[in-house]
């Protein structure tokens, strides 16, 4: 029935859910659950009278976890924000605590969908979500970088005057700041993007730090992994079988982490390992090791 369920009614689900309600898609039917049920209830208010002059159809609700019985996504946005002067990482303690409680609540229930985590630290928080709901690891996503490849592509696109949507380049490993660009991937057309060591540097500490600079001058990022979310769910309902750098889950290491993957109804359908060069191989084994320098002490 195309159902989505929001856990959490910050600034990112909120987001989502506008990209939801303002854009073309398949979405029937949107549930908001938060800790805070009249937020939750103001926030479906609010979209409910948006809706009116939107083109799409959907029924908008504030709810409760008995709402995930038949939803086909249910999106984890709860959790503390990323404050000024803070890592992603600086979230892990206080953000398990948030999912362990939300996820025992979600296990009481028949769902049977998929879970798109949004939380941060995002790897670590899909990986929690994979560890406590029981889940195979295909229904289980998190947004990955997929926002850190749409800001790399505004970037390069305005650098070299040409459209984002003429980049073809990704952000893989860990959402955070040991993630990285595959140079040796990344093309405007079919041209590889000619630029110097010096300037890929920039480039990459651009990335890394849009998210800082956005909390430091607005508090929060919110409208870019808003979209982003949307992005994914229209491959899921549409099975587009788009390939996205979505947090995804790699057995070898026993983590998620982005890369290039297919997605579609059944989740993550397979992922693509890159060609990389000996250093690239070097900087993803660094982010990856990262991650489960974090996923060791958790004893999941």
């Amino acid at each position: 029935m195309n159902k989505v369920v929001i856990v959490g009614c910050g600034n990112v689900g909120m987001s989502y859910a506008y990209s939801i309600v303002t854009s073309d898609n398949s979405v029937r039917e949107l549930v908001l659950i938060d800790i805070k049920k009249e937020k939750a209830e103001g926030e479906a208010l609010d979209l409910i009278h948006a809706s009116a002059y939107s083109n799409a159809s959907i029924k908008i609700k504030a709810g409760d976890y008995k709402d995930c019985d038949d939803a086909s996504i249910v999106c984890l946005c709860a959790g503390s924000n990323q404050n000024v002067n803070e890592t992603r990482m600086d979230l892990v303690d206080k953000n398990i605590k948030v999912f362990s409680s939300i996820i025992n609540e979600i296990n009481k229930t028949n769902f049977k969908g998929i879970y798109l985590v949004a939380t941060n630290p995002l790897d670590i928080m899909t990986y929690v979500t994979y560890k406590l709901s029981g889940f195979a690891p295909n229904r289980v996503i998190g947004s990955g970088t997929t926002l850190d490849s749409a800001r790399l592509r505004s970037i390069l696109g305005k650098k070299f005057d040409v459209s984002p949507k003429s980049v073809h380049a990704y952000v893989i490993g860990e959402h955070g700041d040991s993630e990285l660009i595959p140079w040796s991937n990344a093309t405007i057309g079919l041209n590889k993007i000619d630029i110097t060591e010096e300037e890929k540097k920039d480039v990459l500490n651009e990335v890394r730090n849009s998210a800082y600079e956005i909390i430091n001058k607005k508090g929060n990022t919110c409208y870019g992994i808003g979209v982003c979310l949307m992005k994914i769910t229209n491959a899921i309902f549409n099975d587009s079988k788009e390939v996205m750098t979505t947090s995804s889950y790699n057995k070898d290491h026993d983590c998620y982490f982005a890369i290039p993957s297919v997605v579609g109804k059944k989740g993550i359908i397979k992922s693509y390992y890159l060609e990389l060069s000996e250093e690239e191989k070097e900087q993803l084994s660094y982010s990856i090791k990262c991650l489960k320098n974090v996923l060791n002490r958790l004893n999941l």
